[in-house]
């Protein structure tokens, strides 16, 4: 099984399938448009802008279960987004990321890339671990998402290729996204299956 069997719900009501990015390296972003982290919409856009030409796809998918930081629905989040950030990559429409009611898409990114810890090197890390540990010890447990602008990088084959957590910037991501796109488009078939 791969990404490519799943669907989530667009901000016009129609469904994006992930099928459409096949052949693509493509970042799958839990957002909110009223967190402290959300200046990294800002950081996504630059990432988007550099590799969009390569073969490189985004997609925001709003949530609002972290401290309630993601109040709109549909385009009122688009608009705040893009006024505010200028991000104007794509988003889904808002989902949970964890929980019962948890999107498939987050179970299966989860479940293929689970978590590896902040980096405690770095003090934004430590940050963000100590405030989960103290105020939210449930979501600290497992390996489920831990807060908003968790990110999940997929390769061309519609494999999780890595999982970078909330305080990682996107521009960080670049090198990880510059090897995905270095291989080669022509190594997959149209069904995304690695050539013989």
């Amino acid at each position: 099984m791969s990404i490519y069997e799943y669907e989530v719900p667009g901000m016009d009501g129609e469904p994006i399938a992930m099928s459409a990015y096949r052949g693509k390296v493509l970042l799958i972003v839990n957002t909110a448009s009223r967190c402290g982290y959300a200046r990294q919409f800002a950081g996504l856009q630059r990432l988007y802008d550099a590799y969009r030409g390569q073969g490189f796809e985004l997609l925001g998918i709003p949530c609002n279960q972290f401290n309630a930081k993601e109040p709109e629905d549909g385009e009122a989040i688009r608009a705040y987004c893009e006024g505010a950030f200028g991000a104007a990559f794509p988003l889904a429409a808002k989902a949970d990321a964890v929980g019962e009611a948890a999107h498939p898409l987050f179970v299966y990114l989860t479940g293929r890339a689970p978590f590896q810890g902040f980096d405690a090197t770095a003090e934004s890390g430590r940050w963000m671990r100590d405030f989960l540990r103290t105020k939210h010890p449930g979501l600290y447990a497992g390996d489920g998402i831990k807060w908003n602008f968790t990110k999940f990088l997929i390769g061309r084959d519609g494999e999780v290729a890595g999982r970078f957590e909330t305080p990682e910037e996107p521009e960080t991501l670049a090198p990880a996204v510059e090897a995905l796109l270095a291989r080669r488009r022509d190594m997959f078939d149209a069904d995304g299956e690695t050539g013989k």
